[in-house]
């Protein structure tokens, strides 16, 4: 579900807002929940690396879309493959750095936003699974992706698919 805003302020302002969504749920987790899953899906563990993860990658992805020269790579990542390479931890490391990490990030990408004008969402870069990414398509994207994971943390804590 895109979210539809009729200004930069208003964009902003949700961006904000689903940061804050996904931090409350996330630090709301108990260590003896951290490994609760469905059997097909991830743990609670596991959606809090991956959104410190993707983030991190979304920051700098927007910093490449205002900055570097329209039409610029945007590179994507295999998500898959980072959620089972044992050495970055999604199944056993401890989630207060990525909790951290979660939060840094967004709150430098909040810092960039405020800074940007309407004319600015036009900005574009080339995604190289997606194609064609305007800083208003991140924001949709960034704006949405913590209330899709926050909505299956509960439902991993539940032990929900």
């Amino acid at each position: 579900m895109m979210l539809t805003m009729s200004s930069l302020k208003d964009y902003i302002a949700n961006y904000e807002s689903s940061t804050q969504f996904f931090l409350n749920l996330a630090r709301g987790v108990q260590k003896d929940q951290l490994d609760t899953k469905h059997e097909n899906g991830w743990s609670a563990r596991q959606i809090i690396h991956h959104m410190a993860d993707s983030e991190a990658q979304s920051y700098a992805r927007l910093r490449r879309l205002v900055a570097e020269p329209e039409g610029s790579l945007i590179q994507g990542y295999d998500e898959s493959a980072w959620a089972t390479a044992e050495f970055l931890g999604y199944e056993t490391g401890d989630v207060t750095n990525s909790i951290a990490v979660y939060a840094s990030v967004r709150a430098g990408s909040l810092d960039v936003l405020k800074r940007l004008s309407e004319a600015d969402l036009a900005k574009w870069g080339e995604h190289s699974e997606r194609g064609k990414m305007t800083v208003k398509d991140w924001l949709d994207s960034y704006t949405n992706h913590p209330h899709d994971h926050g909505d299956q943390l509960v439902r991993a804590l539940k032990g929900q698919e």
